[in-house]
C-alpha cells in the first residue's frame, strides 16, 4: 500500500531486473538495454512484473469513491445514440448504431431510406464480454454479399466472413492472417481481392511481437475455401512492402496501392477480364515508381484516371492520368492544389461530380467540382466543425456526410443531385439529454513555438463571467500526416464538468493540418518541432492566464504517448500530471516489432547516423532521468497499455515504466507518483468495447482528479 510522504505518496515499485550484460553499439555509440526481457510477453517474469505493477495502479485508481462518482459521470454522458452515415448498396442502405452502452456497434439495413431498419450483424451477440469487434466490412457490387472481418480482445488480426445479404446466413469459408479489411470486389460479385500475410509461426492473437511481413494479394471466390484462393501479386524481395487491392468504377483494372511506411506508394495497375479466368498472378503495369507521394483514386472514364495526390503539391491536388500512357509528363491537373487549404480527401458521386473536402485552419469546407473539367460547382454551407464521415459513389446521386465538432455530437446529412434541393438535410441529429452546448464556449488561438512558428490551439471550456485559472487538459498528437481536428469527447466534457476544467487542442507539427509542409516540420531530423510546439502550448496557457503548471495534465496515445514520454523527460518542471497511452518509447527498436517498420518515414532508421543520433537524443526511454531537485521531479504520471496491442507492442511500456522506477528510486525529490496500468483482452484502441472505455476512461479521469488536486463538483 501507498504510505504518505509529504503532500503525496511515495510507492514499493516493482523492481525489475536488470541486465547489464546486454549492449549493442550503434555508430561507435554503445547502448545498453537491460530491460530487454520485458519483450518478451510470454514469460512468467514479464507476467509477474505486470501484475504487481496493476496491483499498485488498480489500488491508487480504484479504492477511492471518486472513481465511482467519475464513473457513473462518464456512464451516463456515454449513453447517447450513436449513428454512422448511411450508404447505399444495389437497392439497399446500411449504416450503423449504437444505442447508447452497446459494447459494439450494429450493423443495420434498411430498404429505403423510410424503411424499418433491420439488425443485419450484431457483434454484441459473438461474445459476452463485448471483446469481439466489427473490425468492417464491404458490399459487393449489386449488395447481396457482404464480406466482413472481426478482431478479438482488441487485436489488428482479423478473421474475413462473407454473408448472403437477402439469407442473412455466412458462406463456410474463414480467411484468416488478414489486417486492415484491404477488399476489393469485381463488379461481377463473383469475388474479391485481398490483402494477408503468411501463417506465422507460433500464435498471432495480437500478443506476439514478431515483425508483420511478407504480405501478398490473393483473389477469393465466394464459397470456396481459402485454400483456393489464387495468387495474384507478391514481392518477395521486399519483405516490409504493404499491398492494398482497389478495383476501379469500370471494373476494367485492379489498381494495386504499395507502401513501405506510411502515407507514400507506389501505384501499379493490371487490366481485368472476366473473374473466372483469373488462375494466377496477374502482370502489372508501374505508373509510380517511387515512394515520394500519396495517391488515392477517385475515379476514371475510360483509361483516364483521377487521383488525389500530394505530388508537387504540399496541400493536395487532383491529377488526371492516362493509363494508356501513364509516365508522369502526360499528367494533367484537374483540380489545381489551393493556396492555403488542405485537400484531405475527393469523391467522385452522380457520375460526373467530385465532392471534395479541405481543411481550412483545421476546420472543414466541403464543396463541389465537375469531373470533366475541374470546374468549381458549389460549396456546402457548414458551422466550424470536421465532416467526420462521408458516403457516395459516382453511380449514386445520392450523399451523406456526417459533421461534429468540440460541443457537437453527430449530425447525418443527406443530399440527393438529382432534386433542387438548395441545402442538405438533416437524416439524423444526436441527441444528448440533460447537455446544453450553450454552457461551453470554443475558442482557437494561435501561439509562437520555439521558432516562431504560429500554432493554432482549440481551448474548450464553460462560460464564465471572469476568466480563472483553472486545471487544464492539454491533449497533443502530431505525426504520421494526422490532423487533430474538432470532435465530440465524452471524457473531455466531464473533465470540463466535473472540475471545472479547460481542454486544450494544439495542432502541432507533425501532423497534417497545413499539408506536407506541416508534417515535415515535424517528422525525422524536424521531429524535436513537435515536442516544442506542445511544450510552448503549455507555456502559453499559463502566460495567458488560462492556468497554472501544477494544474496542467498532458494527454497523448500511440505516437502521442511517445510525445508525452519525451516532454516528461526534456520539460518535467511544465507539466503537474501526464497521461501516455500505447506510447512508442523504445526508439531504437520499435521497426523490430508487429508494424513498426513502417513507422521509419516518420520517424527515421537507425541505420543512418544522423537518423540515429536524432532519434537517440529523444527516445523517451534513452533518456530518462534521475531528478536532482524538485523541479527536475517527474510529474505524477500514468502510463497505460494493453496486452493484445499489436500495434505498439506493450514492450515499449513496460521498458519505459521500469527504467521510470529505477531512476527515481529513492529519490528524495519524487514525490509524484509513477503508475503503469495494463488492460487485459484489449489493444491498441480500435475495437475496445465501451464497457472498457468507460473503465480506462474513469481510471485516466481518477487519476488527472488526484494528481491534479482537483475538487469535484458532483
Amino acid at each position: 500500500m501507498p504510505q504518505e510522504q509529504d503532500d503525496f505518496f511515495t510507492f514499493p515499485y516493482p523492481e525489475a531486473r536488470r541486465d547489464e550484460s546486454i549492449i549493442e553499439e550503434f555508430h561507435g555509440v554503445k547502448v545498453s538495454d537491460p530491460y530487454r526481457w520485458l519483450e518478451d510477453p510470454d514469460s512468467e517474469e514479464t507476467r509477474a512484473y505486470v501484475e504487481k505493477q496493476n496491483q499498485i495502479s488498480q489500488t491508487f485508481l480504484e479504492r477511492c469513491p471518486e472513481w465511482d462518482k467519475l464513473n457513473e459521470n462518464l456512464t451516463k454522458r456515454w449513453n447517447y445514440p450513436k449513428y454512422s452515415c448511411p450508404f447505399k448498396n444495389g437497392d439497399r442502405y446500411a449504416f450503423q448504431k449504437n444505442t447508447g452502452l452497446q459494447n459494439q456497434d450494429v450493423l443495420y439495413i434498411q430498404d429505403s431510406l423510410d424503411a424499418e431498419p433491420m439488425v443485419f450483424l450484431d457483434p454484441n451477440a459473438l461474445s459476452s464480454d463485448g471483446t469481439v469487434a466489427l473490425a468492417d466490412f464491404q458490399f459487393s457490387e449489386d449488395g447481396n454479399l457482404c464480406v466482413y472481418g472481426l478482431s478479438q480482445s482488441g487485436s489488428d488480426w482479423t478473421t474475413l466472413k462473407v454473408r448472403d445479404v437477402n439469407s442473412g446466413e455466412d458462406f463456410p469459408e474463414t480467411l484468416e492472417y488478414t489486417k486492415f479489411l484491404r477488399t476489393s470486389w469485381t463488379t461481377d460479385n463473383q469475388g474479391f481481392f485481398y490483402s494477408r500475410y503468411p501463417a506465422m509461426d507460433g500464435k498471432s492473437d495480437g500478443s506476439e511481437t514478431a515483425p508483420n511481413e511478407n504480405q501478398k494479394i490473393y483473389y477469393h471466390r465466394v464459397g470456396e475455401a481459402q485454400n483456393k484462393d489464387v495468387l495474384i501479386a507478391e514481392f518477395p524481395e521486399k519483405p516490409s512492402w504493404s499491398l492494398a487491392p482497389d478495383v476501379s468504377d469500370c471494373g476494367k483494372y485492379l489498381l494495386l496501392y504499395i507502401m513501405e511506411g506510411i502515407g507514400s506508394t507506389l501505384l501499379y495497375f493490371s487490366k481485368l477480364g472476366k473473374s473466372e479466368d483469373i488462375t494466377g498472378k496477374l502482370e502489372f503495369v508501374k505508373v509510380v515508381t517511387e515512394l515520394d507521394s500519396e495517391y488515392d483514386y477517385i475515379t476514371n472514364e475510360g483509361s483516364i484516371f483521377s487521383f488525389r495526390t500530394n505530388k508537387n503539391a504540399p496541400n493536395y491536388r487532383l491529377v488526371n492520368i492516362n493509363f494508356d500512357s501513364p509516365t508522369s509528363e502526360n499528367w494533367e491537373t484537374l483540380v489545381p492544389e489551393h493556396e492555403t487549404n488542405v485537400l484531405e480527401w475527393s469523391y467522385c458521386v452522380d457520375q460526373d461530380k467530385i465532392v471534395l473536402g479541405y481543411l481550412n485552419d483545421v476546420k472543414s469546407v466541403m464543396q463541389v467540382h465537375n469531373l470533366i473539367d475541374g470546374s468549381f460547382v458549389s460549396r456546402f454551407p457548414l458551422e466550424i466543425g470536421t465532416v467526420s464521415a462521408f458516403s457516395g459513389r459516382k453511380k449514386y446521386s445520392e450523399i451523406f456526410f456526417r459533421f461534429v465538432s468540440f460541443l457537437t455530437p453527430g449530425i447525418v446529412f443527406h443530399y440527393d443531385f438529382a432534386t433542387d434541393h438548395a441545402e442538405p438535410t438533416i437524416f439524423h441529429k444526436i441527441q444528448i439529454e440533460n447537455f446544453d452546448s450553450n454552457l461551453y464556449k470554443v475558442e482557437q488561438v494561435f501561439y509562437k513555438s520555439k521558432d516562431e512558428e504560429s500554432i493554432p490551439m482549440f481551448i474548450i471550456q464553460k462560460k464564465t463571467e471572469q476568466q480563472k485559472q483553472k486545471p487544464c487538459l492539454l491533449f497533443g498528437y502530431g505525426g504520421f500526416n494526422i490532423s487533430i481536428q474538432p470532435s465530440f469527447k465524452v471524457g473531455g466534457l466531464v473533465f470540463i464538468d466535473s472540475f471545472d476544467g479547460i481542454l486544450a487542442y494544439p495542432n502541432i507539427r507533425g501532423g497534417g493540418e497545413y499539408g506536407e509542409r506541416w508534417h515535415n516540420g515535424g517528422r525525422l531530423l524536424q521531429k524535436q518541432n513537435t515536442f516544442d510546439d506542445f511544450q510552448y502550448a503549455a507555456q502559453f496557457l499559463v502566460e495567458i492566464g488560462y492556468t497554472r503548471h501544477n494544474q496542467i495534465v498532458i494527454q497523448g496515445g500511440s505516437n502521442g504517448g511517445l510525445l508525452v514520454g519525451a516532454c516528461i523527460n526534456q520539460r518535467p518542471d511544465l507539466f503537474g500530471a501526464a497521461v501516455a497511452q500505447v506510447g512508442v518509447m523504445d526508439m531504437l527498436r520499435f521497426h523490430k516489432f508487429t508494424l513498426g517498420k513502417g513507422w521509419v518515414t516518420d520517424y527515421g532508421d537507425i541505420v543512418v547516423k544522423e537518423h540515429f543520433e536524432n532519434l537517440y537524443r529523444y527516445s523517451p526511454l534513452h533518456n530518462v532521468h534521475r531528478p536532482q531537485n524538485e523541479s527536475e521531479q517527474y510529474p505524477a504520471t500514468l502510463v497505460l497499455t494493453a496486452d493484445h496491442d499489436d500495434r505498439v507492442s506493450p514492450l515499449h511500456t513496460l521498458k519505459f515504466v521500469a527504467a521510470l522506477h529505477h531512476a527515481v528510486k529513492d529519490c528524495p525529490y519524487q514525490k509524484n507518483p509513477l503508475l503503469l496500468r495494463v488492460y487485459s483482452k484489449a489493444g491498441h484502441g480500435a475495437g475496445k468495447p465501451t464497457a472498457k472505455r468507460i473503465e480506462e476512461a474513469t481510471d485516466v479521469l481518477t487519476f488527472m482528479f488526484k494528481a491534479l488536486k482537483c475538487k469535484l463538483n458532483c
